[in-house]
């Protein structure tokens, strides 16, 4: 069995063991990390030799760091790591590049035909009748988007957002609310078969799935981090929120979508949005305003600018061809924003 894993922020971890009688054997552990002294890594291989094959990575990381000779330092490299990418084998985890990704980037629409949009081609990845998809926004007007499960009225004022015509959509994920203007927002989705993420915790399958996302904002000059469990942070604050839903029909898929501040005008959003003291408390602000740091600042590019570097460094990692919605997709998804996310029904389930 084989299974990699590449560290948030740090190095790929490979792999290869056996199972026999229900322990693993046969352990080997590779990469491209760093680790002194050299005898630690046998040192990790004898760890997992004859570990339960039922154990979970907290505990496969247990048991490495217990064997560690004194003094051992990792570079780009955790036990818990090593303890996922053994997961990841034990699960017969697939890889980003065992897959022919699809970019779709298409003109404004709707907020109620991307929350359909997102449904639709979800179910199209978890059916086999698409390939894993990376689906860049573009927004036809300014809405506010509530998680699945939150409260309507505890989370926009309807005054603010009459005033500022501003459209109100429940999405089919949790979280929290996004406040969205088209010009400075930047929105992406990916759709993607549940076999990726085997062997990774809820948790841990945010930063995986957003790995490429930092590495892109790195590129740019920012230094950006995960924040457990959703939210994408710098130094001088937060620059993006991601939410997922698990699709369980057929062979299953993960929608994990990520809204990012290109720019913000911090008066309306606080005009339309009711933001808590109880919400702000845990984010270690006493101003709304200081939450979120928009990357138009931090990078000094255009939005367009930024959104080619994204698109160009997920293509350099694993490859992405031009694709489309189909007018069959297309067809459903006009259905769901009409009959499901326009609906006072779905947006007000939870008054």
């Amino acid at each position: 069995m084989h299974g990699e894993y590449k560290v948030p922020g740090g190095k790929l971890v490979v792999v290869d063991l056996d199972v026999e009688d229900g322990v693993l054997s046969g352990v080997r552990v590779a990469g491209d990390f760093f680790l002194e002294p050299d005898e630690a890594i046998l040192s990790i291989n004898s760890a997992l030799e004859g570990a339960p094959a039922d154990t979970e990575a907290a505990g496969l990381a247990a048991r490495i760091d217990t064997a560690l000779p004194p003094g051992t330092t990792m570079y780009g490299l955790t036990s818990e790591g090593i303890g996922i990418a053994v997961r990841r084998a034990l699960a017969h985890a697939t890889d980003w590049t065992d897959y022919d990704w699809q970019l779709i980037h298409d003109g404004p629409q709707s907020p109620a035909l991307h929350m359909a949009l997102d449904e639709v081609i979800t179910a199209e990845v978890a059916a086999g009748r698409r390939p894993p998809t990376l689906r860049v926004w573009e927004w036809g007007a300014p809405a506010v988007v509530i998680g699945s499960f939150q409260s309507l009225r505890n989370e926009v004022d309807p005054e603010g957002a009459k005033r500022h015509g501003i459209t109100v959509v429940r999405r089919v994920s949790g979280g929290g609310a996004m406040f969205i203007e088209p010009g400075n927002t930047i929105t992406y989705s990916l759709s993607v078969p549940d076999a990726l993420v085997q062997g990774l915790s809820f948790a841990d399958s945010y930063a995986y799935l957003d790995d490429w996302v930092l590495g892109a904002l790195g590129d740019m000059g920012v230094k950006a981090w995960y924040q457990p469990l959703n939210d994408i942070a710098t130094d001088a604050g937060k620059i993006a929120g991601a939410a997922q839903k698990r699709v369980v029909a057929d062979a299953g898929a993960v929608l994990h979508h990520v809204t990012m501040a290109y720019d913000i005008d911090a008066d309306k959003m606080l005009e339309v949005l009711r933001i808590g003291r109880e919400k702000l408390s845990d984010k270690g602000t006493k101003s709304a305003k200081k939450r979120v740091d928009p990357l138009r600042r931090q990078t000094g590019l255009p939005r367009e600018a930024v959104i080619e570097r994204m698109i160009a460094s997920f293509r350099g990692r694993y490859g992405l061809a031009e694709g489309r919605v189909t007018e069959e997709e297309m067809a459903r998804a006009r259905e769901l924003a009409e009959t499901k996310f326009s609906s006072a029904e779905w947006t007000a389930r939870v008054p």
